[in-house]
């Protein structure tokens, strides 16, 4: 069993080590909409009975549309961390995974606990026809490096001559759907796009997630997790936001994420990547501003991989960018 990693959102913990209670820290250290959305009604019964069909039905149909998926209906998932699990079942023992790191720790510690040897890559060249499973975050987790779609579909070829799979996680897709492969999984039978709902919504503490895949796939995950893995609020919550207006959404994200680097640029921090829901940063004293940012109940990510990294989420309003702020006035980052 490998080591469990260390992820962003961990505020109790914080507050032990530095102090506070955990609602006097301000939390910049996911990449989640820090203004939840207004949740909708949710009939009693859908609180009272287990998840009915009709429930899941409408969830799929809703995501369909909303992630633009054709002829794919999405599989809702209880969280895309419960699939993540699953993903050494698909792959023939003695094949190689390939990941495009570096990205999210928790593929590489599902397949190394499973025994699968794994290769960070950065280019599809060095993709060979001992991978059974390629990973690609697109866009990235931290770096936000992005692949466009036509290069995308081409790795799913390649991966496809030599009987493999690419699995694409699209967590972060929603604020940049140009990215998105959703569309091509119902043509491309080795193509899985997984996507999160709790982090463009705000919801992450709703625990739901979509896999979009050929309909084999899709049946070993429902298969895998299960009866009734989505509770039934879940899914009457992402049938209705996910049917309605996201501009608002989208645009006080971007807002907020404008508000964000300009506060990294007027503190004089090297920006080297990011989506619109969080911002990575390089310097060379990394740790010791994560630190001081905690004693000033301020929570941000960094990386033992990459110490000079720090990557820092979105803070929900103006008062919390002029919080920031004032924490890197005094922070002496020279």
């Amino acid at each position: 069993m490998t080591a469990p990693i260390v992820h962003g959102g961990g505020i109790t913990e914080a507050a032990v080590a530095f102090g506070g209670r955990p609602e006097d820290w301000l939390d910049l250290s996911t990449g989640i909409n820090p203004n939840p959305v207004t949740l909708p009604d949710v009939p009693i019964q859908a609180w009272h009975r287990l998840p009915d069909r009709h429930l899941l039905d409408s969830a799929r149909r809703a995501a369909a549309k909303y992630y633009r998926s054709a002829d794919s209906l999405p599989l809702p998932v209880p969280g895309t961390q419960s699939v993540i699990q699953l993903l050494p079942r698909l792959v023939a023992p003695g094949r190689r995974i390939a990941i495009f790191g570096p990205t999210y720790g928790e593929y590489a510690r599902a397949f190394t606990s499973a025994d699968f040897a794994i290769d960070e890559i950065s280019t599809s060249d060095q993709l060979t026809p001992d991978h059974g499973l390629v990973v690609l975050v697109n866009p990235n987790n931290p770096t936000g490096r992005a692949f466009l779609p036509v290069d995308v579909v081409d790795i799913t070829q390649r991966m496809k001559a030599n009987g493999g799979l690419l699995l694409v996680d699209e967590a972060f897709g929603d604020t940049e759907p140009h990215l998105s492969v959703a569309a091509q999984a119902a043509s491309h039978d080795n193509l899985i796009v997984f996507r999160s709902f709790g982090k463009f919504f705000g919801l992450a503490g709703l625990r739901l997630g979509f896999v979009i895949a050929a309909e084999p796939v899709l049946s070993a995950f429902q298969e895998w997790l299960g009866p009734w893995a989505v509770s039934g609020p879940a899914l009457v919550m992402a049938t209705e936001l996910m049917g309605g207006d996201t501009k608002m959404v989208q645009s006080l994200i971007l807002a907020r994420k404008q508000g964000l680097e300009a506060v990294l640029r007027q503190a004089g921090l090297t920006i080297i990547g990011g989506t619109p829901l969080f911002t990575l940063i390089e310097h060379k004293r990394a740790s010791k501003l994560h630190e001081r940012l905690c004693r000033e109940r301020i929570l941000t990510r960094k990386f033992g991989y990459a110490p000079s990294w720090l990557r820092i989420g979105l803070a929900p309003d103006a008062a919390g960018d002029t919080r920031l702020a004032d924490a890197l006035r005094s922070a002496h980052l020279a």
